[in-house]
Protein backbone atom coordinates (compact mmCIF):
# COMPACT_ATOMS: atom_id res chain seq x y z
CA UNK A 1 0.00 0.00 0.00
CA UNK A 2 3.29 2.37 0.56
CA UNK A 3 4.47 1.52 -2.26
CA UNK A 4 2.27 4.30 -4.56
CA UNK A 5 3.17 7.24 -1.91
CA UNK A 6 7.38 6.03 -2.33
CA UNK A 7 7.10 6.61 -6.27
CA UNK A 8 4.92 9.61 -5.51
CA UNK A 9 7.96 11.31 -3.22
CA UNK A 10 10.36 10.33 -6.31
CA UNK A 11 8.66 12.35 -8.38
CA UNK A 12 7.00 15.21 -6.65
CA UNK A 13 10.51 15.62 -3.97
CA UNK A 14 13.03 16.27 -6.33
CA UNK A 15 10.75 18.97 -8.51
CA UNK A 16 9.60 20.61 -5.24
CA UNK A 17 13.58 20.88 -3.57
CA UNK A 18 15.16 21.32 -6.99
CA UNK A 19 12.94 24.43 -7.63
CA UNK A 20 13.57 25.32 -4.13
CA UNK A 21 17.53 25.11 -4.33
CA UNK A 22 17.45 26.88 -7.65
CA UNK A 23 15.95 29.55 -5.97
CA UNK A 24 18.23 29.80 -3.08
CA UNK A 25 16.21 28.07 -0.24
CA UNK A 26 18.72 25.69 2.17
CA UNK A 27 16.61 23.14 1.89
CA UNK A 28 17.70 21.58 5.50
CA UNK A 29 15.72 24.79 7.01
CA UNK A 30 12.65 23.51 8.62
CA UNK A 31 10.57 26.43 6.84
CA UNK A 32 12.03 25.21 3.72
CA UNK A 33 8.77 23.82 1.05
CA UNK A 34 7.91 20.07 1.70
CA UNK A 35 5.31 18.10 -0.64
CA UNK A 36 2.07 16.84 0.82
CA UNK A 37 1.12 13.35 1.04
CA UNK A 38 -0.38 13.56 -1.88
CA UNK A 39 -0.89 16.33 -4.47
CA UNK A 40 -3.88 19.05 -2.79
CA UNK A 41 -5.50 21.48 -4.24
CA UNK A 42 -5.02 24.70 -1.65
CA UNK A 43 -1.59 26.12 -1.50
CA UNK A 44 -2.39 28.84 1.25
CA UNK A 45 -4.76 29.76 3.98
CA UNK A 46 -6.37 32.67 4.85
CA UNK A 47 -8.80 31.92 8.41
CA UNK A 48 -10.84 35.26 9.03
CA UNK A 49 -11.73 34.65 12.39
CA UNK A 50 -15.01 36.25 13.79
CA UNK A 51 -14.73 36.39 17.40
CA UNK A 52 -16.80 36.02 20.24
CA UNK A 53 -19.37 34.18 18.07
CA UNK A 54 -21.50 35.11 15.07
CA UNK A 55 -25.31 34.78 15.13
CA UNK A 56 -25.61 32.23 12.07
CA UNK A 57 -29.54 32.99 12.60
CA UNK A 58 -28.62 36.11 11.31
CA UNK A 59 -26.24 35.67 9.12
CA UNK A 60 -26.34 32.82 6.71
CA UNK A 61 -28.80 30.30 8.29
CA UNK A 62 -32.22 31.48 7.67
CA UNK A 63 -35.36 30.37 10.28
CA UNK A 64 -38.69 31.47 9.23
CA UNK A 65 -40.14 29.77 12.35
CA UNK A 66 -38.26 31.89 14.66
CA UNK A 67 -40.56 34.69 12.80
CA UNK A 68 -43.34 32.66 12.84
CA UNK A 69 -42.68 31.99 16.70
CA UNK A 70 -41.27 34.94 17.70
CA UNK A 71 -42.04 35.93 21.55
CA UNK A 72 -43.07 32.54 22.36
CA UNK A 73 -41.68 30.01 23.81
CA UNK A 74 -40.48 26.87 21.47
CA UNK A 75 -42.41 23.61 21.06
CA UNK A 76 -39.21 22.38 23.09
CA UNK A 77 -36.95 22.46 25.47
CA UNK A 78 -34.59 25.04 25.58
CA UNK A 79 -30.73 23.27 24.91
CA UNK A 80 -28.57 23.99 27.90
CA UNK A 81 -26.11 27.13 27.08
CA UNK A 82 -24.11 29.35 29.12
CA UNK A 83 -26.82 31.30 30.34
CA UNK A 84 -30.64 31.43 30.79
CA UNK A 85 -32.68 32.18 27.40
CA UNK A 86 -35.99 32.01 27.06
CA UNK A 87 -39.18 33.02 24.17
CA UNK A 88 -37.57 32.53 19.96
CA UNK A 89 -36.29 35.55 18.73
CA UNK A 90 -36.93 36.12 14.97
CA UNK A 91 -34.34 37.53 12.95
CA UNK A 92 -33.68 41.71 12.52
CA UNK A 93 -32.47 41.26 9.40
CA UNK A 94 -33.86 40.20 5.61
CA UNK A 95 -32.61 37.37 3.89
CA UNK A 96 -32.87 36.93 0.59
CA UNK A 97 -30.94 34.45 -2.19
CA UNK A 98 -27.43 35.05 -4.18
CA UNK A 99 -25.94 33.91 -7.26
CA UNK A 100 -27.14 30.74 -9.59
CA UNK A 101 -27.03 28.71 -6.52
CA UNK A 102 -29.64 30.93 -4.49
CA UNK A 103 -28.75 30.53 -1.27
CA UNK A 104 -29.80 33.00 1.27
CA UNK A 105 -27.73 35.04 2.97
CA UNK A 106 -28.48 38.13 5.44
CA UNK A 107 -28.85 41.42 4.61
CA UNK A 108 -25.54 41.94 6.51
CA UNK A 109 -23.25 40.99 4.08
CA UNK A 110 -24.39 41.60 0.63
CA UNK A 111 -20.39 42.13 -0.65
CA UNK A 112 -19.43 38.18 0.54
CA UNK A 113 -23.08 37.03 -0.75
CA UNK A 114 -22.03 38.31 -4.41
CA UNK A 115 -19.51 35.79 -4.50
CA UNK A 116 -21.69 33.11 -2.96
CA UNK A 117 -21.69 30.50 -5.91
CA UNK A 118 -17.52 30.41 -4.81
CA UNK A 119 -18.79 29.35 -1.04
CA UNK A 120 -19.73 26.74 0.69
CA UNK A 121 -21.96 27.15 3.45
CA UNK A 122 -21.68 24.74 6.39
CA UNK A 123 -24.59 24.79 8.35
CA UNK A 124 -24.48 21.77 10.63
CA UNK A 125 -21.07 23.19 12.53
CA UNK A 126 -20.98 21.76 16.39
CA UNK A 127 -18.42 22.01 19.16
CA UNK A 128 -18.09 20.65 22.74
CA UNK A 129 -19.10 23.29 25.31
CA UNK A 130 -20.71 27.45 25.11
CA UNK A 131 -17.67 28.77 26.66
CA UNK A 132 -15.38 31.14 24.95
CA UNK A 133 -11.80 29.92 26.10
CA UNK A 134 -12.40 26.06 25.43
CA UNK A 135 -14.22 26.46 22.30
CA UNK A 136 -11.63 28.95 21.05
CA UNK A 137 -8.78 26.17 21.44
CA UNK A 138 -10.89 23.92 19.91
CA UNK A 139 -11.13 25.82 16.98
CA UNK A 140 -7.66 26.56 16.49
CA UNK A 141 -5.58 23.76 17.96
CA UNK A 142 -8.13 20.99 18.02
CA UNK A 143 -7.95 20.52 21.89
CA UNK A 144 -10.02 22.99 24.44
CA UNK A 145 -7.87 21.65 27.64
CA UNK A 146 -4.37 21.05 27.28
CA UNK A 147 -1.48 22.79 25.34
CA UNK A 148 -1.42 21.25 21.67
CA UNK A 149 -0.51 23.18 18.21
CA UNK A 150 -2.37 25.75 16.26
CA UNK A 151 -3.93 24.47 12.95
CA UNK A 152 -1.36 27.18 11.45
CA UNK A 153 1.22 25.65 12.97
CA UNK A 154 0.75 22.02 12.08
CA UNK A 155 -0.12 23.32 8.15
CA UNK A 156 3.54 25.21 8.42
CA UNK A 157 5.17 22.12 10.29
CA UNK A 158 3.42 19.38 7.06
CA UNK A 159 4.24 22.27 4.10
CA UNK A 160 6.85 24.56 5.22
CA UNK A 161 6.80 28.06 3.52
CA UNK A 162 7.62 29.45 0.36
CA UNK A 163 9.17 32.53 1.49
CA UNK A 164 12.02 31.94 3.44
CA UNK A 165 12.28 35.71 4.42
CA UNK A 166 9.11 35.93 6.40
CA UNK A 167 7.10 33.96 8.91
CA UNK A 168 5.04 30.86 7.53
CA UNK A 169 2.44 31.55 9.51
CA UNK A 170 1.02 35.03 10.52
CA UNK A 171 -1.69 36.06 13.30
CA UNK A 172 -3.06 39.40 12.69
CA UNK A 173 -5.16 41.41 15.20
CA UNK A 174 -5.97 44.55 16.57
CA UNK A 175 -5.28 43.69 20.59
CA UNK A 176 -5.37 40.47 21.78
CA UNK A 177 -8.58 37.98 21.01
CA UNK A 178 -9.50 35.30 24.39
CA UNK A 179 -6.66 33.09 25.25
CA UNK A 180 -4.16 35.04 23.42
CA UNK A 181 -0.84 33.39 21.83
CA UNK A 182 -2.36 30.17 23.01
CA UNK A 183 -4.41 30.51 19.96
CA UNK A 184 -1.30 30.42 17.42
CA UNK A 185 0.63 28.46 19.61
CA UNK A 186 3.04 26.07 18.44
CA UNK A 187 3.08 23.86 21.60
CA UNK A 188 5.41 20.74 21.81
CA UNK A 189 6.52 21.17 17.52
CA UNK A 190 9.13 23.51 16.91
CA UNK A 191 9.33 26.77 17.92
CA UNK A 192 9.88 27.67 14.39
CA UNK A 193 6.00 27.04 13.63
CA UNK A 194 4.32 29.73 16.21
CA UNK A 195 2.08 31.71 14.61
CA UNK A 196 4.08 35.39 14.51
CA UNK A 197 1.83 37.74 15.89
CA UNK A 198 0.85 41.57 14.41
CA UNK A 199 -0.73 44.18 16.20
CA UNK A 200 -2.79 45.88 13.09
CA UNK A 201 -4.46 48.54 15.51
CA UNK A 202 -1.17 49.98 14.68
CA UNK A 203 -0.59 51.58 11.04
CA UNK A 204 2.92 52.40 10.91
CA UNK A 205 5.13 50.01 10.27
CA UNK A 206 7.70 50.60 12.58
CA UNK A 207 4.43 50.02 15.55
CA UNK A 208 3.01 46.92 13.86
CA UNK A 209 6.11 45.32 13.68
CA UNK A 210 9.07 46.08 16.60
CA UNK A 211 12.60 46.57 15.34
CA UNK A 212 11.48 45.89 11.85
CA UNK A 213 14.16 48.60 11.08
CA UNK A 214 17.82 49.06 12.61
CA UNK A 215 18.96 52.30 13.14
CA UNK A 216 22.11 51.49 15.27
CA UNK A 217 24.53 50.02 12.41
CA UNK A 218 24.21 48.80 9.00
CA UNK A 219 23.30 45.78 7.13
CA UNK A 220 26.44 44.32 6.84
CA UNK A 221 27.18 45.18 10.43
CA UNK A 222 24.30 43.60 11.49
CA UNK A 223 24.82 40.30 9.15
CA UNK A 224 28.78 39.74 10.91
CA UNK A 225 27.06 40.34 14.30
CA UNK A 226 24.11 37.70 13.57
CA UNK A 227 26.88 35.73 12.07
CA UNK A 228 29.26 35.66 15.42
CA UNK A 229 26.01 35.00 17.11
CA UNK A 230 25.17 32.01 15.12
CA UNK A 231 28.53 30.78 15.60
CA UNK A 232 28.51 30.76 19.58
CA UNK A 233 24.99 29.37 19.85
CA UNK A 234 25.86 26.64 17.27
CA UNK A 235 28.89 25.98 19.76
CA UNK A 236 26.43 26.20 22.66
CA UNK A 237 24.30 23.72 20.86
CA UNK A 238 26.77 21.36 20.54
CA UNK A 239 26.87 20.78 24.30
CA UNK A 240 23.03 20.26 24.41
CA UNK A 241 21.64 17.40 22.05
CA UNK A 242 18.14 18.51 20.31
CA UNK A 243 17.44 21.09 22.60
CA UNK A 244 14.32 22.30 20.77
CA UNK A 245 13.78 25.73 22.40
CA UNK A 246 17.81 27.10 21.53
CA UNK A 247 16.92 25.58 17.93
CA UNK A 248 13.90 27.94 18.17
CA UNK A 249 15.78 31.00 19.02
CA UNK A 250 18.61 30.22 16.18
CA UNK A 251 15.42 30.61 13.53
CA UNK A 252 14.21 33.10 15.18
CA UNK A 253 16.96 35.41 14.85
CA UNK A 254 17.61 34.42 11.22
CA UNK A 255 14.41 35.31 10.12
CA UNK A 256 14.01 38.28 12.21
CA UNK A 257 17.40 39.61 10.00
CA UNK A 258 15.37 38.33 7.08
CA UNK A 259 12.27 39.82 7.61
CA UNK A 260 13.62 43.65 8.11
CA UNK A 261 13.49 43.66 3.98
CA UNK A 262 10.70 41.74 3.14
CA UNK A 263 8.11 42.58 5.75
CA UNK A 264 8.58 46.15 4.88
CA UNK A 265 7.59 45.72 1.49
CA UNK A 266 4.37 43.13 2.66
CA UNK A 267 3.00 45.77 4.94
CA UNK A 268 2.78 48.85 2.96
CA UNK A 269 -0.19 48.73 1.35
CA UNK A 270 0.30 52.48 -0.06
CA UNK A 271 2.19 50.40 -2.73
CA UNK A 272 -1.65 48.67 -3.91
CA UNK A 273 -2.74 51.25 -6.59
CA UNK A 274 -5.59 53.21 -5.86
CA UNK A 275 -8.52 51.08 -6.88
CA UNK A 276 -7.51 48.24 -5.41
CA UNK A 277 -7.31 50.41 -2.18
CA UNK A 278 -11.09 51.50 -3.05
CA UNK A 279 -12.20 47.86 -3.40
CA UNK A 280 -11.44 47.04 -0.03
CA UNK A 281 -12.42 50.08 1.65
CA UNK A 282 -11.49 52.16 4.45
CA UNK A 283 -10.64 50.88 8.51
CA UNK A 284 -9.05 48.21 10.04
CA UNK A 285 -10.61 45.34 8.53
CA UNK A 286 -9.59 46.01 5.28
CA UNK A 287 -6.32 47.01 6.07
CA UNK A 288 -6.08 43.86 7.38
CA UNK A 289 -7.69 41.85 4.95
CA UNK A 290 -5.23 43.27 1.64
CA UNK A 291 -2.16 42.82 4.06
CA UNK A 292 -3.14 39.23 4.38
CA UNK A 293 -3.56 39.07 0.40
CA UNK A 294 0.06 40.50 0.21
CA UNK A 295 1.04 38.47 2.61
CA UNK A 296 -0.10 35.03 1.01
CA UNK A 297 0.76 36.47 -2.87
CA UNK A 298 4.37 36.56 -1.25
CA UNK A 299 4.61 32.75 0.02
CA UNK A 300 3.39 33.16 3.58
CA UNK A 301 1.34 29.84 3.91
CA UNK A 302 -1.06 30.10 6.51
CA UNK A 303 -2.46 33.87 7.66
CA UNK A 304 -4.98 34.42 10.44
CA UNK A 305 -7.01 37.48 10.53
CA UNK A 306 -8.90 38.29 14.14
CA UNK A 307 -11.83 40.56 14.14
CA UNK A 308 -10.85 42.34 17.16
CA UNK A 309 -9.54 42.93 20.70
CA UNK A 310 -11.35 40.49 22.76
CA UNK A 311 -14.81 39.00 21.43
CA UNK A 312 -16.40 41.81 19.56
CA UNK A 313 -19.02 39.32 18.24
CA UNK A 314 -19.98 38.23 21.22
CA UNK A 315 -23.30 39.92 21.62
CA UNK A 316 -25.32 38.77 24.57
CA UNK A 317 -27.65 42.79 24.10
CA UNK A 318 -28.02 44.65 21.15
CA UNK A 319 -27.28 42.51 18.51
CA UNK A 320 -29.02 44.08 15.75
CA UNK A 321 -27.37 47.40 16.49
CA UNK A 322 -23.56 45.28 17.29
CA UNK A 323 -24.03 42.74 14.52
CA UNK A 324 -25.10 45.13 11.89
CA UNK A 325 -21.64 47.26 12.92
CA UNK A 326 -19.15 44.47 13.02
CA UNK A 327 -20.47 42.97 9.61
CA UNK A 328 -20.21 46.87 7.98
CA UNK A 329 -16.73 46.66 9.53
CA UNK A 330 -15.98 43.20 7.56
CA UNK A 331 -18.27 42.92 4.68
CA UNK A 332 -17.07 44.63 2.25
CA UNK A 333 -13.47 43.75 2.93
CA UNK A 334 -13.80 40.30 2.76
CA UNK A 335 -16.20 40.38 -0.49
CA UNK A 336 -13.03 42.11 -1.94
CA UNK A 337 -10.52 39.73 -0.80
CA UNK A 338 -12.23 37.20 -2.64
CA UNK A 339 -12.72 39.22 -5.55
CA UNK A 340 -9.18 40.28 -5.79
CA UNK A 341 -8.12 36.95 -5.25
CA UNK A 342 -10.14 35.31 -7.93
CA UNK A 343 -9.06 38.00 -10.63
CA UNK A 344 -5.66 37.26 -9.84
CA UNK A 345 -5.97 33.29 -10.21
CA UNK A 346 -5.13 32.61 -6.43
CA UNK A 347 -8.33 31.65 -5.61
CA UNK A 348 -8.36 28.50 -6.97
CA UNK A 349 -5.24 27.52 -4.60
CA UNK A 350 -6.00 29.56 -2.20
CA UNK A 351 -8.37 28.23 0.72
CA UNK A 352 -10.36 31.03 2.58
CA UNK A 353 -11.94 29.79 6.49
CA UNK A 354 -14.78 32.48 7.80
CA UNK A 355 -16.53 31.78 11.31
CA UNK A 356 -16.09 32.03 14.67
CA UNK A 357 -15.39 29.67 17.89
CA UNK A 358 -19.46 28.73 18.07
CA UNK A 359 -23.00 30.65 17.09
CA UNK A 360 -25.93 31.88 18.75
CA UNK A 361 -28.92 30.68 20.94
CA UNK A 362 -32.93 31.20 18.65
CA UNK A 363 -33.84 32.43 21.95
CA UNK A 364 -33.41 35.22 23.78
CA UNK A 365 -30.90 35.53 26.69
CA UNK A 366 -32.18 36.32 29.58
CA UNK A 367 -31.33 39.47 31.91
CA UNK A 368 -28.08 38.00 34.35
CA UNK A 369 -27.12 40.73 36.63
CA UNK A 370 -23.84 41.88 35.87
CA UNK A 371 -24.00 40.84 32.53
CA UNK A 372 -25.96 42.37 30.05
CA UNK A 373 -27.62 45.07 31.87
CA UNK A 374 -30.88 43.99 32.08
CA UNK A 375 -31.86 44.02 28.77
CA UNK A 376 -33.36 41.48 26.78
CA UNK A 377 -32.53 42.12 22.78
CA UNK A 378 -29.38 39.39 22.48
CA UNK A 379 -28.46 35.80 22.13
CA UNK A 380 -26.06 33.58 24.53
CA UNK A 381 -23.27 31.27 22.90
CA UNK A 382 -24.35 28.18 21.48
CA UNK A 383 -22.71 25.14 20.58
CA UNK A 384 -24.83 22.70 18.98
CA UNK A 385 -25.09 24.35 15.64
CA UNK A 386 -23.49 27.25 13.93
CA UNK A 387 -22.39 27.95 10.66
CA UNK A 388 -19.00 28.45 8.81
CA UNK A 389 -18.28 28.99 5.59
CA UNK A 390 -15.48 27.92 3.10
CA UNK A 391 -14.17 29.01 -0.41
CA UNK A 392 -11.34 28.61 -3.20
CA UNK A 393 -8.91 26.28 -2.48
CA UNK A 394 -10.93 23.04 -4.10
CA UNK A 395 -13.74 24.53 -2.30
CA UNK A 396 -17.34 23.03 -3.81
CA UNK A 397 -18.75 26.22 -4.26
CA UNK A 398 -22.16 27.70 -3.94
CA UNK A 399 -23.51 24.68 -1.54
CA UNK A 400 -25.10 24.48 1.48
CA UNK A 401 -23.49 21.29 3.63
CA UNK A 402 -26.00 20.21 6.61
CA UNK A 403 -28.52 21.70 8.09
CA UNK A 404 -29.79 22.44 12.15
CA UNK A 405 -33.68 21.69 13.59
CA UNK A 406 -36.05 24.29 12.50
CA UNK A 407 -35.47 26.77 14.74
CA UNK A 408 -31.25 26.69 14.64
CA UNK A 409 -30.56 25.58 17.69
CA UNK A 410 -28.57 22.13 16.95
CA UNK A 411 -26.99 20.84 13.89
CA UNK A 412 -29.46 17.61 12.81
CA UNK A 413 -28.95 17.02 9.09
CA UNK A 414 -24.90 16.13 8.54
CA UNK A 415 -23.44 17.46 11.40
CA UNK A 416 -19.99 18.59 11.21
CA UNK A 417 -18.06 18.23 14.06
CA UNK A 418 -14.81 21.12 14.47
CA UNK A 419 -12.56 17.63 14.22
CA UNK A 420 -14.26 17.11 10.93
CA UNK A 421 -13.42 20.38 9.59
CA UNK A 422 -9.58 20.07 10.54
CA UNK A 423 -9.90 16.55 8.64
CA UNK A 424 -11.26 18.26 5.24
CA UNK A 425 -9.22 21.65 5.58
CA UNK A 426 -6.03 19.24 6.08
CA UNK A 427 -7.17 17.06 2.93
CA UNK A 428 -7.96 19.97 0.62
CA UNK A 429 -4.14 20.55 1.33
CA UNK A 430 -2.71 17.49 0.61
CA UNK A 431 -2.74 15.84 3.66
CA UNK A 432 -4.35 12.19 5.01
CA UNK A 433 -5.42 14.30 8.93
CA UNK A 434 -4.53 10.65 10.09
CA UNK A 435 -0.84 10.73 9.65
CA UNK A 436 0.04 14.29 10.00
CA UNK A 437 1.58 13.25 12.81
CA UNK A 438 4.10 14.95 15.64
CA UNK A 439 5.99 12.04 18.29
CA UNK A 440 5.73 13.99 21.90
CA UNK A 441 5.72 12.06 25.36
CA UNK A 442 5.61 9.21 23.50
CA UNK A 443 3.03 8.81 21.33
CA UNK A 444 2.07 10.23 18.03
CA UNK A 445 -0.34 13.54 17.83
CA UNK A 446 -2.24 15.13 15.42
CA UNK A 447 -4.45 18.26 14.48
CA UNK A 448 -7.17 15.87 14.94
CA UNK A 449 -5.93 14.03 17.83
CA UNK A 450 -8.08 10.65 17.69
CA UNK A 451 -10.60 12.37 16.09
CA UNK A 452 -12.18 13.57 12.41
CA UNK A 453 -13.57 12.42 8.81
CA UNK A 454 -13.03 14.60 5.87
CA UNK A 455 -16.57 15.76 4.63
CA UNK A 456 -16.27 14.78 1.24
CA UNK A 457 -19.48 16.66 -0.44
CA UNK A 458 -17.56 19.88 0.64
CA UNK A 459 -14.46 18.73 -1.78
CA UNK A 460 -15.13 19.39 -5.70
Amino acid sequence: MGFGMVGLANLVGPALFGAAAAEGININSPLAPKAPHFPGTAKRVIHIFANGGPSHLDTFDPKPMLTKLHGQPLPMANLPTERKTGAAWKSPYAFKKYGQSGIEVSELFPHVAAHIDDIAVIRSMHADVPNHEPSLLLMNCGEARLPRPSMGSWITYGLGTVNQNLPGFISMCPGYPIQESQNWQSAFLPGIYQGTYINTKHEKLEQLIEHIKNNSVTQAEQRQQLDLLHQLNERHAKRRAADAQLEARIQSFELAYRMQIDATDAFDISKEPEHIRTLYGKGTQARQLLIARRLLERGVRFVQVWHGDGQPWDNHDDLEVNHRKLAGECDQPIGALLADLKQRGMLEDTLVIWGGEFGRTPTVELPTPGANAGKVNGRDHNHHGFTMWLAGGGVRGGYVHGATDEFGFKAVEKPVHVHDLHATLLQLLGFDHTKLTFRHAGRDFRLTDVHGNVVKELIV
